[in-house]
């Protein structure tokens, strides 16, 4: 029955990620360890300090889209019109089987189309105004993925965009799960980003947080003692969000799990008391999931790997689970930081993760011995299984979201 109380739960998930392109290929290559990071091959990075990044390989825009709609869109958005077809295939079902106006899209973004907003500028500084497309009116905006999403599935119900960064990704989940007990009864939510371009590149650059190590294996080493900065990537996960009564009536197939509890603060001016912001957002959503610690097996971190932040989540972490009181993972090593899409990839692995019982390693890292938490550097089978997780992600200028998930066994009451 909906309410504010409701159960919310995903039943697809679709994946684009340097590591893998779909579900099924991204989850092997995160289990095996296997990282998408190298040396840009969107354009010459030779002049920039930092010149490695995850890139979604493999992907061809002309093999799932019509010409008319890669020709209004920027690559941010084909993977996100892909993802969400994957993400309905693996729910499998299809919009035609909703009512127009019981579905919605919420998404989130911190950069918009700026690949293809590079392009028309170009155009515009080179040949003129008559050049530039009538398209870059809309295909640079931070809405572009939800707008595109929603017209090309037919779906009129409650849309929006979330801009806050690395953490939109779990605030527009929160805010599907918002709109779905309120009624709507059936979103896509999620993020996927997309700016490896010159333009694109030059505003992350401006963060001062990016790695300039031209090693892709000891590049981007949150906890470790070598950490000095993060490798950027493009990509993320697009999930279906029903309320669990619904999936059951339709007969979901796949249930991975319930959006059991979430929150979000934001640090004080000037960054200061960051770990205890943290710290109040992952107990909020503790208590908003009504769990204790104790029942997390495992927390997906935000892993910033620069160490002042580094510090500040381990703090909070130790503080609310105890030291080493439980095994923290960091699957982004493999793809970078995909802005809107790092925290939407993180929640879909943690389904991945319930659904296999396995908790996904932290490659290449070698923890310092300052920080008090059981990273997990090799693939780990609790012999529990895996049944809580908590993903964290924090965004510049000091968002901090935390998210609960519960497993699909103890969703469904099974």
């Amino acid at each position: 029955m909906t309410g504010r109380n409701s159960s919310v739960v995903v039943t697809g998930l679709g994946i684009a990620a340097p590591n893998g392109l779909g579900n099924r290929n991204y989850w092997e290559s995160v289990c095996d360890g296997v990282s998408g990071i190298g040396r840009i091959s969107h354009f010459d990075p030779s002049q920039y300090p930092s010149r490695l990044a995850g890139e979604v390989e493999g992907f061809v825009p002309e093999e799932h889209l019509t010409s008319r709609i890669i020709s209004q869109t920027d690559r941010m958005t084909q993977l996100a019109l892909v993802g969400t077809d994957c993400a309905f295939a693996d729910a499998r079902t299809q919009p035609s089987e909703f009512d127009e106006y019981e579905m919605g899209v919420v998404t989130a973004s911190s950069s918009g189309g700026f690949e293809f907003g590079e392009n028309e500028l170009r155009n515009l500084w080179s040949q003129g105004g008559q050049y530039v497309s009538a398209y870059q009116s809309f295909a640079w905006f931070y809405a572009v993925n939800s707008g595109q999403i929603s017209i090309r599935n037919g779906m009129r119900g409650p849309s929006g965009v979330v801009v806050s960064d690395q953490a939109g990704g779990l605030d527009a989940i929160a805010q599907a799960r918002r709109q779905i007990r309120k009624g709507t009864r059936m979103i896509v939510s999620g993020g996927i980003d997309a700016s490896l371009c010159p333009w694109g590149w030059t505003a992350q650059l401006t963060s001062r947080r990016l790695s300039t190590s031209s090693d892709p294996n000891r590049a981007y080493l949150p906890f470790d003692a070598e950490a000095a900065g993060h490798v950027p990537g493009e990509g993320g996960a697009l999930v279906i969000m029903e309320e669990l009564a619904s999936a059951h009536e339709r007969r979901a197939p796949n249930i991975y799990g319930e959006i059991s509890g979430y929150a979000a603060t934001i640090d004080p001016r000037g960054g200061a008391e960051s770990a205890t912001s943290l710290q109040k957002a992952i107990e909020q959503a503790l208590r908003n999931a009504d769990a204790d610690p104790a029942e997390i097996d495992v927390v997906f971190a935000d892993a910033a790997a620069v160490p002042e932040l580094d510090r500040a989540e381990a703090e909070a972490l130790t503080k609310v689970f105890g030291v080493r009181g439980v095994p923290v993972t960091a699957p982004k090593t493999m793809t970078g930081r995909l802005g809107s899409g790092a925290a939407s990839l993180d929640v879909a692995t943690a389904f991945l993760s319930m659904r296999d019982g396995v908790i996904p390693p932290t490659p290449n890292v070698r923890i310092a011995d300052e920080y008090d938490i059981d990273l997990v550097s090799e693939k780990r089978e609790p012999r529990a299984g895996v049944r809580n997780c908590l993903v964290i992600a924090r965004g510049i200028g000091g968002f901090n979201s935390a998210v609960v998930l519960r497993d699909s066994n103890q969703s469904s009451g099974r």
